[in-house]
């Protein structure tokens, strides 16, 4: 199955040119070039994977951008992703009533593979409050999940150590699967008693 873009795009280099009457491609290009029209539809894919990436400034910039050149079957949908992008900006600027709560969110962008963010808002807690054991035991996790072994026994260590209790909750946690052959680890979960 074609993509859209695809069809549209065949529709263009398939219509012949002719010097008494404009082609519907050309008509719905805007007049613009074969050539144009494909530059316009590989910025709108990069836009749109801007967008899909949760890189929404970036992709705003990029659809406006697009906006001013945009062949006519493209406008509508730049439209539509630059009020998507706004949206999404708007709720980005989000409060959170306690750290708690922060952590909650930073969670469930670590759960929804936004790692970037995640991390983001785990370190965010942290300046605001730095003995935060469960930012530090989030940080872990993603560590862990992003293959960073010694941060993930540096910020698991210091939740430990803020709070015994992470010791336990780590030795059930399966976030920590990539980490159960570290020695360190083991070391770090299971330490010998004096």
């Amino acid at each position: 199955m074609q993509a859209p873009g695809d069809v549209m795009m065949q529709e263009v280099r398939s219509a012949a040119p002719s010097r008494k009457k404009p082609s519907i491609a050309a008509v719905a290009s805007g007049g613009l070039t074969a050539a144009a029209v494909a530059a316009a539809f590989q910025h709108y894919e990069s836009a749109v994977q801007l967008l899909q990436s949760g890189k929404y400034e970036k992709a705003l910039a990029a659809f406006e951008k697009l906006l001013a050149t945009a062949p006519a079957q493209l406008a509508e949908r730049c439209k539509m992703y630059v009020a998507t992008c706004k949206r999404q900006l708007a709720q980005s600027q989000l409060s959170f009533l306690t750290p708690e709560e922060h952590y909650d969110y930073a969670v469930s962008q670590l759960n929804t593979g936004y790692y970037e963010e995640a991390r983001e808002h785990f370190n965010l807690i942290l300046e605001d409050y730095p003995e935060a054991d469960f930012a530090h035991y989030g940080l872990a996790l993603l560590d862990s999940i992003t293959g960073r072994s010694q941060d993930c026994l540096n910020n698991l260590a210091r939740a430990i150590e803020l709070n015994p209790k992470n010791r336990l909750q780590a030795r059930a946690d399966n976030d920590f699967q990539s980490m159960v052959d570290d020695p360190r680890f083991t070391e770090l979960l299971y330490p010998e008693v004096p």
